[in-house]
């Protein structure tokens, strides 16, 4: 495992070290002790999701607050997505930006997002499996979320606006200057 910084405060990119034969290959997807080594950081994980979706199918941008606000390490087992993470932590460096990497089923990167951001994907592939651990429960009273397109966010989710596909719910999320002034996520 080898942990890569990005520009946003404890956001880290995960290069697992793969193992490839004739049979296929291995990785160890996650060890608690080398992460905590390389980031400082001690992270219980205690809910794993996975999803399942078709080419532009956008999820999100979503968080949840409170004392659910949930740490995510999140991989794609097969297919190609786009995946962005925010920071909504108004006490850091990089409060209110964003970063985006491809994560795919070749690649086999990790993110690492940490409470406090917003998060989100959308599928590139025909078809795309998404895993992510998290290190709280899921809570439907505490989660919140930002419009995919806000300008001020200027997001370049690298697929035509036509073919993005979005749940109910994600059509109705506010902007980002909406809610900025209610956020109380720190360092």
């Amino acid at each position: 495992m080898k942990v890569e910084s990005t520009p946003l405060k404890d956001c880290f990119i995960i290069h697992d070290k793969v193992f490839e034969d004739s049979r296929g290959y291995f990785l160890e997807s996650f060890h608690q002790q080398k992460f905590f080594d390389q980031t400082g950081l001690n992270i219980s994980f205690v809910q794993d999701n996975q999803s399942k979706s078709v080419r532009g199918v956008l999820r999100g941008l979503h968080f949840q607050t409170g004392e659910y606000t949930q740490a995510k390490l999140v991989r794609v087992l097969q297919g190609v997505v786009l995946d962005v993470a925010v920071d909504l932590r108004k006490d850091s460096p990089s409060f209110g930006q964003s970063f985006v990497i491809e994560l795919s089923e070749h690649n086999h990167l990790q993110f690492f997002i940490p409470g406090g951001f917003a998060h989100g994907f959308v599928v590139m592939s025909e078809e795309a499996v998404f895993f992510y651990k998290c290190d709280n429960y899921y809570n439907k009273a505490s989660e919140q979320g930002i419009i995919y397109n806000d300008s001020n966010l200027n997001i370049d989710w690298k697929i035509n606006e036509s073919e993005i596909l979005l749940s109910e719910k994600d059509k109705m999320l506010p902007t980002f200057n909406d809610i900025k002034d209610s956020l109380n996520f720190s360092l």
